[in-house]
């Protein structure tokens, strides 16, 4: 029994470790990625008509989707169209880390809208399928949902976009998402 616990207990730990150490604040991003040395891939891992309504940063090397929303499919039960994890993610990070000369152990950093829906997920992903230093900005791009009050449900705090970091109601269209 005491056994058990302690597998318990280390597992709980390791699981922790690796949680504090995936993901990243905005700020530390966009530091990272202004650095003329930086070995890292930033990508936006958006469905590329999210970004058309909600906003972009260039400061995003790429646009590589981790779930692509199914127009020819309608889910029932939460009147929403379908989502289905992008097939050829994967292979379209290592290509994007090819291009700019990088392997899989450079740093690949994913944002999403919340951080929590693509972001932490693309960045686990990553790092079960042999990409140890993935991670994900904390809060994404739009950031969390105000709870109370005139604003409540709008997302104005935190994120990217409430961080004071250059972003814009445009997309690059050399940085989008074309299948």
């Amino acid at each position: 029994m005491k056994r058990l616990l302690l597998s318990t207990a280390l597992s709980l730990l390791a699981l922790t470790a690796q949680a504090a150490d995936i993901g990243v604040t905005a700020h530390e991003v966009h530091a990272r990625v202004q650095q003329a040395d930086a070995k890292v891939l930033f990508v936006d891992v958006r469905d590329p008509v999210e970004i058309m309504f909600v906003g972009f940063t260039d400061a995003v090397h790429i646009n590589v989707p981790y779930l692509l929303v199914d127009r020819s499919a309608w889910d029932e039960q939460r009147g929403t169209y379908k989502i289905a994890q992008n097939p050829n993610f994967i292979t379209e990070i290592r290509a994007e880390l090819k291009k700019r000369g990088l392997d899989e152990n450079a740093e690949i950093i994913t944002m999403c809208r919340s951080g929590s829906e693509r972001g932490e997920p693309s960045a686990a992903f990553l790092r079960e399928n042999g990409f140890p230093n993935a991670r994900y900005v904390i809060n994404g791009f739009q950031g969390s949902a105000i709870k109370e009050g005139a604003h409540a449900g709008f997302r104005l705090q935190n994120g990217w976009q409430n961080s004071g970091l250059p972003w814009s109601p445009k997309m690059n269209p050399e940085k989008m998402y074309r299948p």
